[in-house]
């Protein structure tokens, strides 16, 4: 591994730190080297404000003086004036307004520029904000937890609890990480859940909420409205109503019943939205599969088997033909307690 690589995963490490709090700028991380040694450390701020330039300048003080950076985009100016000498980027902005500018004025400022180091790591590290500007649509996390046979709940509805607490966890990690979190109001009628983070010290992660309502009967008591205190709550629907305590986002309705998945798709991206995830019933679920619409599938596996009248987590999709069915690639694989947690990525 090069110097500059090294340095580079570095600040990659601390982009990743801030997955879920930074929308709708992406999670930056800035190393400052000088001599040898890093003398600045920074990340996007929660809010996407301060930039990671900024923080890593502010640790670094007098010691920039000819150092160089590692960092996954550049904040021009400030680097220019506090005489940094090089500058290690791993990706241009891909917003076509502002593509290449900041290297480019880096380069007036007499800063030599090194770019496309460890390149595709930062992908995937921002996958969400680089798909959210060239799309206009999130970066979606499908997060389904079921039993060793693909089953979420008995034919009688109980579901609490296929997976274990370490698992749970898990889950809750995977909230912090995204910006929000979309479930249907189905889910929302038959289990009433908070969709915060509940981690010990971590309930500001909380992503924001989006509830797929054709019909508006989102519950003014539902524990969603409320946890945290004074999160953002949107009620996606078919028809413009007043709902207390949520902003509506009319979205049309599919032939076939639901909401049109790409419709909220573009609707939650306008919101700033760069990380969705996707925790919700079989109906919901299975239109986000239908619609190839999931980037990942995260699924928690248990050992419990609960057989054939249980309910399962992906419901029919009318397939004629294994050529037709969609299909994913596993990337990862963990153990949580006595659960399997797998990441699967969605083949192009």
């Amino acid at each position: 591994m090069t110097t500059d690589a090294l340095y580079m995963r570095h600040a990659l490490a601390l982009a990743a730190r801030g997955l879920g709090t930074t929308a709708p700028n992406p999670s930056v991380g800035c190393v400052i080297v000088a001599n040898g040694q890093v003398v600045g450390r920074g990340a996007t701020r929660p809010g996407g404000r301060p930039h990671a330039e900024t923080e890593a300048l502010l640790e670094a003080g007098a010691r920039t003086r000819g150092a160089h950076t590692g960092q996954t985009g550049p904040c021009a100016q400030a680097l220019i004036d506090a005489g940094i000498a090089r500058v290690v980027s791993a990706v241009e902005d891909p917003d076509p307004r502002v593509a290449g500018k900041g290297h480019d004025l880096l380069r007036a400022g007499g800063v030599h520029v090194a770019t496309g180091v460890c390149a595709d790591e930062a992908q995937r590290v921002n996958a969400g904000f680089f798909k959210r500007v060239r799309t206009s649509i999130p970066w979606v996390t499908l997060k389904i937890a079921a039993s060793l046979d693909g089953r979420t709940a008995l034919s009688n509805g109980e579901s609490k609890w296929i997976t274990g607490s370490q698992a749970r966890s898990a889950g809750h990690w995977l909230r912090a990480t995204h910006d929000a979190i979309l479930t249907g109001i189905g889910t929302v009628l038959a289990d009433d859940p908070r969709l915060d983070c509940r981690l010990p010290g971590m309930a500001q992660r909380s992503p924001v909420r989006f509830v797929a309502d054709t019909c508006g009967r989102l519950p003014g008591q539902a524990k969603l409205r409320h946890a945290p205190p004074g999160g953002q709550v949107y009620v996606l629907t078919e028809a413009a109503a007043a709902v207390e305590g949520a902003a509506s986002i009319v979205v049309p309705r599919a032939k076939a019943g639901g909401l049109v998945v790409d419709a909220m798709l573009r609707a939650i991206g306008a919101t700033g939205v760069t990380r969705l995830l996707v925790e919700a019933g079989p109906g919901l679920t299975t239109a986000f599969v239908r619609a190839g619409a999931a980037d990942e599938v995260v699924w928690f596996r248990s050992g419990k088997v609960l057989g054939g009248d249980a309910r399962a987590a992906i419901g029919a999709l009318g397939l004629n033909d294994l050529v037709e069915a969609p299909d994913y690639a596993r990337v990862a694989q963990s153990r949580w307690g006595e659960d399997v947690m797998e990441t699967y990525a969605r083949r192009p």
